[in-house]
């Protein structure tokens, strides 16, 4: 079967089962009571069905059957374990809280099935800042931080509605073009089947009484996936990239374009916490997203469809500029925007403090004011009955008429009570 054909069934049929099912497992997780309950940094207010990720995980393993022999070295036997490593630690997490230890001993696990297959050695960086050929043992350096970075990068980012959803979709729109064009259609139809489910998973995502996140067991697995395709980016032949608009020796500033959001957000968010004395993996509500939210008064939509278009439009920028720009000045670009970003959204977290706790203190400040307005009305009124004063009497003595005489020592009450 042609490439197209497969593609379309693999699609549909990823998109039915991911859509027709996902009801069903909102209504285990209620019936179960397995529920997200909402804490002080959430961004949801009712508990709210989580698990969505399972989805994920049966479906990429049916798809993986009916694509199993576009694989030159057997991919799929590979990824097989690594998934359903990540599925068991993510399933565990979300009904059972782990530590970021046990999560990351975990990941370690599931990356070493990816970087043993011959297909994803990096043999050479292609002339990135002068570097080309790499020896083995510095290739499994480099995938294996490259692989745990990007998958916990994606797992932080998904902190609202739509998110995770959006930027993952944009991420596998790029890498489906990109192993279309080079010939890679294994990676293709993965990234087409992850992309499916997302699709699918975002319409529950975003509504109003059908609700469901993917938890970690969703954002792991698709995390897992995008450090695949971005490791096998780096690992195509040279060749592959003359079919590609972009200079091979900038295909790793390309890599990193593509990730720009769950990148720099996950740089800054540590950044913040190691300068407050914290963990790194410790919880708050400094993600850019929060800012966008809490500080800009955005909607979840509004914000991830913004974060989504940003992260298309910064691909395509380096796309067009790494057809012609040479590496250095392109790593120049892209520091400086990195720079520009960080100062932006450093400046809208003044002094590190979490906006939530502002949202918080000044929610309390008016709560306490309004308190006391209510208690001085009420002193007031009591006050009038009290003195026996009529109502509207105030009004009438402005307007000349006579006035109750109060006794001596009511008089600086009924003064009060006038003012």
């Amino acid at each position: 079967m042609f490439f197209l054909e497969t593609a379309i069934l693999v699609f549909i049929g990823v998109f039915l089962l991911t859509y027709l099912t996902i009801p069903k497992i909102i209504k285990v997780v209620e019936y179960k009571r397995l529920m997200d309950d909402p804490n002080q940094r959430s961004s949801h207010s009712t508990r709210t069905p989580t698990l969505g990720g399972v989805a994920f995980y049966y479906t990429l393993i049916l798809a993986l059957f009916f694509i199993r022999g576009r694989d030159v070295f057997d991919e799929t036997m590979y990824l097989i374990p690594g998934l359903t490593i990540l599925f068991i630690i993510g399933l565990k997490d979300d009904l059972v809280v782990i530590s970021p230890g046990a999560k990351l001993l975990a990941q370690a696990f599931a990356i070493v099935f990816i970087l043993v297959n011959p297909s994803f050695t990096i043999h050479s960086l292609n002339g990135f800042l002068n570097i080309n050929e790499i020896p083995y043992y510095l290739y499994l350096i480099i995938g294996g931080f490259m692989m745990l970075t990007i998958i916990n990068s994606y797992n932080l980012i998904d902190g609202i509605d739509g998110l995770a959803s959006v930027v993952g979709m944009v991420i596998m729109v790029i890498y489906t073009t990109i192993f279309y064009m080079t010939e890679e259609y294994f990676f293709a139809l993965l990234s087409i089947t992850m992309n499916a489910s997302l699709m699918a998973f975002l319409g529950f995502n975003l509504s109003s009484d059908k609700k469901i996140f993917m938890g970690d067991t969703g954002s792991l697995i698709v995390g897992f996936i995008i450090s695949i395709l971005t490791l096998k980016f780096l690992a195509l032949r040279p060749t592959a990239y003359t079919d590609l608009p972009f200079l091979l020796e900038n295909a790793p500033l390309i890599a990193i374009s593509i990730l720009i959001v769950p990148l720099f957000d996950t740089a800054r968010v540590f950044a913040i916490r190691i300068a407050n004395k914290k963990g790194p993996f410790s919880p708050d509500r400094n993600h850019t997203h929060h800012v966008l939210i809490d500080y800009w008064g955005l909607t979840h939509k509004q914000a991830s469809f913004i974060i989504g278009c940003f992260n298309l439009m910064f691909v395509m920028l380096f796309i067009v500029l790494g057809s012609t720009a040479k590496n250095l000045g392109m790593v120049i670009m892209l520091v400086s925007v990195v720079i520009l970003l960080g100062y932006i959204f450093f400046k809208y977290n003044y002094n590190f403090a979490t906006l939530k706790q502002k949202i918080l203190l000044k929610r309390k400040v008016e709560k306490i004011k309004s308190r006391v307005e209510e208690k001085g009305s009420l002193k007031k009124k009591d006050r009038k009955n009290a003195m026996g004063e009529p109502s509207g009497q105030k009004n009438d003595s402005l307007n000349g008429e006579p006035m109750i005489k109060p006794k001596k020592s009511d008089k600086a009450n009924s003064i009060n009570g006038e003012l």
